[in-house]
């Protein structure tokens, strides 16, 4: 469904482009009209979707509040639509959990977990549904199978042995996307996040076919610090190529976001690289020598957020160098002190890393790629319509390729060979949140030793993240091209000079 350019991507990207166009263009007389016109602009004379204009209306009205950067209404009383929007009429609003939130009257509440026979079966004779089951929750009424689901217990042995394929394994999209299993039901069996054990990685709300799961924004406050003519300087993750078009060149996109009032544009590459020099150091002094016995990569926030709260004892084991957003939002800060920085990536949980406090003063917005172009999309900008004078330059070829999954390890393994090269390499690396607990369980069973080990909470490295826009298999192509043409391919020995901390 991810390389699909499906309604529910449609409808996301209108309702950011209403929100952008208000951010732009409100007065302060005219905005709370215009909030409350845009599920009339996105639901125009009846309904597509849903089974009715205003249950489409009334979900169309909780997308607005999200991507105004507000929570979601309570069900069981009275809030306006705009109330509390003073709140995000500012240049400036920081995120506030829980990012990720399910909209109740969005959820079609599936069911969850269970086995079904459906109308593919034939009765057979030899019933070896019947005998594979372990618990008899099995049965044969008017000629076809049944399964007593109180007695099963969805081992699928059922389901493998049927010759007709005649049994259906009834899952939960965003459940089954979960890999840290913080998908549950509530009262009425609509899908419900438990936050304690949510990493707001995303991957439920990209798999859910209702469209039912969406994370806050900030594209409004974005574009109005944009219409105020602010210095604002963007800092775009490896990612961003093919995201907004084939055709989209590096020079291309840097135009683009200049048009749309960037002041100037950094990539997040630049503090990758800083980062795998520092990486490769610290393998080298601290895991090679055996002072530890592995060392977890830190860049994925879902990833070092899911390494904390299931395996807490290895939080020392957790890389302490900067994330290469902040890395990169550092040196920018240090180069143009009064410019507010934006991150522009793919990972929706990069909205929360920039949300602490020890961040906050790096990092003032953060959008995904899905949020910019519904802003380009406010302003009438095609990026692929620029030429642009000046291209982007920052960073190696290594660092590039941290948007792929084992990129982080790649670019660490290729610094190490240039300046260690005595030193034997050993790293692991795992990408979905569910690979990436298995991978972190053996190495606590100390199955695992003497290496580097790099997570990635979405399938395929951040190009598979929850605010892509293109399909995985045309970015990995653009991204692998993009990074075999950079003129340089490894980070300079002098990065490790600069001051950060």
């Amino acid at each position: 469904m991810r390389s699909l350019d499906t309604p529910v991507k449609q409808i996301r990207r209108k309702i950011f482009t209403e929100i952008a166009k208000i951010g732009f263009q409100s007065t302060d007389e005219s905005l709370i009209h215009d909030i409350e016109a845009v599920p009339y602009n996105i639901v125009e004379e009846r309904a597509r979707y849903r089974d009715s204009i205003y249950r489409e209306r009334a979900v169309a009205s909780e997308r607005v509040r999200l991507a105004m950067g507000l929570s979601l209404r309570p069900e069981n009383r009275a809030v306006h639509l705009t109330d509390g929007v003073e709140a995000s009429n500012i240049d400036e609003k920081y995120y506030e959990p829980p990012l990720m939130q399910v909209i109740p009257s969005a959820c079609a509440a599936c069911a969850p977990n269970k086995y079904e026979v459906s109308n593919m079966c034939k009765g057979c004779v030899a019933h070896p549904c019947m005998q594979a089951c372990p618990k008899d929750a099995i049965s044969m009424i008017n000629g076809k199978s049944y399964i007593d689901q109180e007695k099963c217990i969805k081992c699928g042995k059922c389901k493998a042995v049927c010759p007709y394929d005649a049994i259906a394994h009834k899952e939960r999209p965003c459940e089954r996307a979960c890999g840290v299993k913080a998908i549950s039901s509530d009262s009425q069996g609509r899908a419900t996040i438990l936050q304690d054990k949510c990493v707001s990685c995303g991957m439920c709300m990209v798999s859910c076919p209702f469209g039912a799961i969406s994370d806050k924004s900030q594209i409004f406050q974005l574009a109005h610090a944009l219409r105020e003519g602010m210095e604002i300087i963007a800092e775009v993750a490896p990612a961003y190529i093919s995201q907004f078009g084939e055709d989209v060149t590096p020079r291309k996109f840097r135009a683009a976001l200049e048009a749309l009032g960037f002041s100037n544009v950094y990539e997040v590459a630049l503090g990758a690289d800083i980062g795998a020099i520092s990486e490769a150091h610290h393998y080298a002094k601290e895991v090679a020598t055996g002072h530890l016995p592995f060392l977890l990569t830190s860049c994925c926030p879902s990833w070092s957020m899911m390494a904390k709260k299931y395996f807490p004892d290895m939080i020392d084991n957790i890389s302490q160098e900067l994330t290469p957003m902040v890395a990169t939002a550092r040196k920018i800060k240090q180069e143009h002190p009064n410019a507010k920085v934006v991150f522009i990536g793919p990972c929706a949980s990069k909205k929360l890393e920039a949300m602490r406090t020890t961040v906050r003063s790096d990092v003032d917005f953060v959008v995904t790629f899905e949020e910019m172009w519904g802003m380009f999309d406010a302003k009438e900008i095609d990026p692929a319509s620029f030429e642009g004078e000046v291209s982007l330059h920052d960073a190696t070829g290594a660092g590039r390729g941290y948007a792929v999954a084992g990129g982080v390890a790649g670019a660490i393994e290729s610094c190490l060979k240039e300046y260690y090269p005595d030193v034997p390499v050993h790293i692991e690396h795992a990408e979905s949140l569910a690979e990436c607990k298995k991978l972190l369980a053996l190495a606590k069973a100390g199955k695992i030793k003497g290496c580097m080990i790099e997570g990635m909470a979405c399938p395929g490295g951040c190009l598979g993240g929850a605010g892509t826009n293109a399909p995985f298999n045309k970015s990995s192509k653009a991204l692998k091209k993009f990074v075999a043409s950079s003129t340089r391919k490894v980070p300079p020995k002098e990065l490790e000079e600069i001051e950060l901390k």
